[in-house]
């Protein structure tokens, strides 16, 4: 059987999710960018505050996929719905305050979030590509963590 490739809708809007992080990440590392930044979208959307931020919307919306998929099973264990909670709770009683502990609060939380990914995918509740994606996407969203952690 071979897999199938990422829907490109998928990849391409996958891809684009990023761009928040990335920015944030540049801007955390560049004085420059981040006056401009500043000058042009303000505080909340320019790094440290938009990687932290964008970090937790989008860890909590996951949750979201992740109770999409269990809905879908006509027979699906209770654990399931309470796993895929898991992110959203973790970001609601890990992140915040001090920015040290906020980050690896959001880094744990991804790597996390790709177990259950993982796992939801090998009992069948994710698309076959699913787990591609999610690879590439959590790889790069690591890394703008590391880099705006490290600004």
């Amino acid at each position: 059987m071979t897999r199938q490739p990422i829907p490109p809708a998928a990849l391409w809007l996958g891809l684009a999710g990023l761009l928040p992080f990335v920015w944030g990440a540049a801007c955390a590392q560049s004085d420059a960018l981040a006056a401009w930044g500043l000058a042009i979208a303000g505080p909340r959307l320019t790094g440290v505050p938009l990687v932290l931020g964008y970090g937790v919307i989008i860890l909590s919306f996951m949750s979201g996929v992740l109770w999409g998929f269990a809905a879908k099973q006509p027979k699906v264990a209770a654990i399931y719905y309470i796993l895929s909670v898991l992110p959203a709770l973790w970001v609601l009683f890990l992140v915040g305050g001090d920015l040290t502990a906020s980050f690896a609060a959001l880094g744990l939380g991804y790597i996390g979030l790709l177990a259950l990914d993982w796992l939801f995918a090998s009992r069948g509740f994710a698309p076959d590509w699913w787990m591609q994606l999610r690879l590439l996407l959590t790889a790069i969203v690591l890394a703008c963590l590391a880099v705006a952690a490290l600004a």
